[in-house]
């Protein structure tokens, strides 16, 4: 089967810094040059080791702070780890954050180009399956609307729209299906099932106890930057519960 992720001893490090910082240099000169410093350097992820085979759906549980968005968009190429490695092996779809990749100044129909281009899509793959794409995101009212006068559920529906038309062969979800309406989110969620029978491979973050149980293969639990926990979703997602209430 083989792995279409691998990640070893992943690390990665952020600066804190005051919270007056100084922005301008006129700000520095008065308020001292030591305050544009940073108070303390911090890991968002540490020592972070696992593999995903192909075809199957990882889960990543944890509290906010917790470094599941951090990882995320290390598998997706946003950043770079400080520390260790990560292998991605096959074409990418992501969700990793609401309205990125987006710009508020252009239409719907726009963003929906560029988003499908950047995500390695020709302008002609784009365009026969463009009215697919309307009809999954049920904007065609307002796809030549700039994108500034969408609400976030409505970004959400775009954004998904355009990732499920990529054919990716890896999909990271982020926890971007917790706005939007209800019938919506039931859609997204029997499409990434469908994606799943079809063999995608997945890295899902969600609060949900049920999404990870219900689609994913194993999970694991980050806690401070760490794995706490890897294996079956039941008892990943029991542990951290438990955890949780304490």
């Amino acid at each position: 089967m083989g792995s279409a992720i691998i990640v070893q001893g992943l690390g990665r490090q952020f600066r804190r810094y005051y919270l007056d910082r100084p922005w301008t240099l006129q700000e520095a000169v008065q308020r001292g040059l030591r305050r544009m410093a940073p108070v303390e350097r911090f890991w968002a992820l540490r020592e972070v080791s696992f593999s995903v085979a192909r075809g199957r759906a990882l889960g990543v549980v944890g509290p906010n702070g917790a470094g599941k968005s951090t990882l995320l968009r290390l598998l997706g190429g946003v950043g770079r780890p400080d520390e260790g490695t990560i292998e991605v092996h096959g074409r990418l779809g992501a969700l990793l954050e609401l309205g990125a990749g987006f710009h508020p100044d252009l239409t719907g129909r726009e963003n929906l180009f560029i988003n499908g281009l950047i995500s390695g899509l020709t302008r002609r793959e784009v365009a026969a399956r463009l009215e697919s794409i309307l009809a999954f995101a049920e904007l065609q009212d307002f796809i030549d609307n700039p994108l500034r006068t969408y609400s976030s559920g409505m970004q959400m529906r775009l954004a998904f729209a355009v990732a499920i038309h990529t054919d990716p062969e890896i999909f990271l979800i982020d926890e971007v299906l917790a706005v939007g309406d209800l019938s919506f989110k039931r859609k997204c969620l029997e499409r990434i099932a469908q994606l799943k029978r079809e063999g995608c491979t997945m890295v899902l973050v969600s609060h949900t106890p049920t999404t990870i149980r219900d689609f994913c293969d194993e999970a694991i639990w980050l806690q401070a930057g760490r794995i706490v926990a890897h294996g079956a979703p039941d008892v990943v997602v029991g542990q951290y519960a438990a955890n949780a209430e304490r």
